[in-house]
């Protein structure tokens, strides 16, 4: 068993040691790696701990304001000469990340630059830790996880009288006295509970939290409103239940940008009690709650009425558990990939067979007909559309596994018109003539769904996928993974909340050929798929193609008809075709980049019934 070096600075009262103590008490429950923890506050006591626990990897709880000494010392190389005799891996665990921060963080080690010889790039650590669930994983250094919300099972009565409380250390724009504003605005009888505790970093002897505090009992102008303020820091336990003690918790943060997510909102969530807060982009991670928690989009009263419900589906996977799965799976790449660096020219990824579960996360700008941020996210804004739709008919002799040539495209013309409808920007930056993929998966879905009652439905490789987007804005459930937004099917396929055997209908468009690791794909998927559930898969396609012949840098491969008919059946027994296919196609009309000349075929198979 591996061991792994936890190191943080000395207790201080400080969110960030608090929420490197929590991670660290859930990842001592892992049964792969060995978490011990180190608190140093210079470079002797952290080479101290080396010799004493001869880790394999160490992860740093970091941020400069904590650990300044890391900064100089370690970045230079200090103790990068084996002193111990060990190659150790080094971690960052980052907390004011942003998505610029994340895309651009280097490593130490060697890196390749557009083929040029090996060059040092002089950082800080080899990857990066993230607890921001809204980050894209488009650097390959950097690893992201859920949050950790503490468990809390006591169920507590409400106060008697409706109570808003809040708490956090003293920094700037925390927003406690808009809180005394906003609940005044609202109410004319209620209690507000703030706990302000000093701070070792920047407010040590408490004046700042004591003027907030002053500031806030001025505020107040109406007779029913109680206005209770604290100075305590509170045990872990002690927090929990000051939180539990209110009828709502709120947090009015000011600040807009650059920074990280905020760890007050994790202890929130631990109570299950209505939360509300800013569109502060240090909530970003609970913005997505329907109806909204945002206060700058309701009222204090709506969102307490609408209850915990909004932010339930949210919190489901933010436990121990996950957070432990979440940082094996990480290790593991990160020593794979450290034992195995990746080349990287022009956007090309070697050897990819050390990446099989972080493929996808790696940036490739060349294969931008399925990546277009800006535009998704523009989609994702707009208003749902109507749910209507009626599958096309499927001329006779014509079933679901077959070449998307153009008479396809004609077929599917209806669909393709319903997505660009549904989602304009993300298609309309997508080849047309790809987009004959996303209609029929979007044509089929829909048919398929009609199948079953209330459909359990997985999206495999989701991000900007339109016909998962167009679903979803018709109303229908579709889970979504994708290792740019979460991870691969294979790491899904090992998730603790995972239930083999449960999914009705799984789809993917154009990712099968991208995996270097076709076989565990398809296990993966009939291993998810319910019995009598289906997968429908499209795919580039040459059946005149084989290995070592020219192909797209982003595909492993393109498939042929023995491919489909034969090697990726043979990976199940539980699978068969849902109808003949008619594969065939001597004449591909897909011209990719000019030069690589192929189509696309679909793949839909039905599990059987036990």
């Amino acid at each position: 068993m591996k061991t792994v070096l936890f190191v943080t600075h000395r207790q201080k009262h400080c969110g960030v040691y608090e929420f490197g103590k929590q991670v660290f008490r859930a990842l001592s429950g892992s049964t792969k790696y060995k978490f011990v923890s180190a608190e140093c506050d210079s470079l002797d006591e952290l080479l101290e701990s080396i010799k004493t626990h001869r880790p394999d990897v160490i992860i740093y709880n970091y941020h400069p304001s904590v650990m300044p000494w890391a900064c100089t010392r370690i970045s230079k190389g200090v103790y990068r000469n084996n002193l111990t005799g060990i190659k150790i891996v080094q971690i960052g665990l980052i907390h004011e990340v942003t998505q610029q921060v994340a895309d651009t963080a280097t490593a130490y080690r060697n890196t390749w630059i557009l083929g040029r010889s090996p060059k040092k790039v002089n950082s800080l650590f080899d990857f990066y830790i993230a607890a921001d669930p809204t980050l894209l994983l488009k650097n390959s250094l950097v690893f992201k996880t859920g949050r950790l919300v503490p468990e809390y099972t006591k169920v507590s009565p409400p106060p008697p009288i409706f109570t808003v409380g809040s708490f956090g250390f003293a920094t700037p724009k925390k927003g406690f006295e808009k809180i005394v504003q906003k609940v005044q605005e609202e109410f004319d009888e209620a209690v507000i509970r703030i706990n302000m505790p000093s701070a070792d970093f920047g407010d040590k002897d408490g004046a700042r939290a004591k003027a907030i505090a002053e500031q806030c009992r001025k505020g107040i102008y109406k007779k029913g409103i109680q206005l209770k303020v604290s100075h305590d820091f509170f045990t872990d336990a002690q927090l929990l239940e000051f939180l539990a003690g209110n009828s709502m918790n709120v947090f009015m943060y000011e600040d807009t940008g650059g920074r990280g997510i905020s760890s007050a909102v994790d202890n929130a969530l631990a109570v299950k009690r209505p939360v509300a807060v800013t569109r502060c982009p240090m909530f970003r991670h609970i913005l997505s709650a329907h109806p909204t928690v945002c206060i700058d989009d309701s009222s204090l009263k709506t969102i307490f009425n609408n209850g915990f419900a909004p932010l339930q589906k949210i919190v489901t996977y933010w436990d121990r558990a996950h957070l432990v799965w979440d940082y094996e799976r990480i290790l593991d790449n990160a020593f794979r990939s450290a034992a195995h660096p990746v080349k990287r020219e022009r956007g090309v990824i070697q050897k990819l067979k050390f990446f099989r579960n972080r493929v996808f996360t790696l940036p490739d700008t060349s294969f931008t007909w399925l990546r277009n941020t800006d535009a998704a996210a523009k989609d994702n804004l707009t208003l749902p559309v109507a749910a209507d739709y009626t599958p096309v008919t499927l001329p006779q002799g014509t079933g679901l596994n077959r070449i998307l040539d153009d008479e396809a495209r004609a077929l599917y013309e209806l669909a393709t018109q319903k997505l660009l409808a549904s989602v304009p920007l993300t298609m309309t930056k997508k080849m047309a003539r790809a987009n004959v993929q996303q209609a029929f998966v979007f044509d089929t879905v829909y048919r398929l769904r009609q199948n079953f009652q209330k459909p359990k439905v997985l999206c495999v490789g989701s991000y900007e996928d339109t016909a998962s987007m167009t679903l979803q804005k018709m109303g229908f459930e579709v889970e979504d993974i994708d290792p740019m937004i979460n991870f691969s099917l294979q790491e899904f396929y090992t998730r603790p909340s995972t239930v083999k055997q449960s999914y009705d209908i799984i789809f993917s468009t154009s990712v099968i050929e991208h995996d270097p690791d076709d076989e565990s794909f398809i296990k993966c998927v009939a291993g998810l798929l319910a019995p009598g559930g289906y997968a429908v898969l499209t795919c580039d396609y040459n059946d005149g193609w084989r290995p070592g012949d020219p192909k797209p840098d982003v595909d492993a491969r393109l498939y042929t008809k023995a491919d489909l008919e034969k090697r990726l059946l043979s990976y199940t027994s539980d699978c068969e075709l849902v109808d003949a296919p008619r594969w065939e196609c001597p004449n591909p009309d897909f011209l990719y980049q000019g030069k690589y000349r192929y189509t696309f075929a679909t793949f839909v198979v039905q599990k059987k019934l036990q």
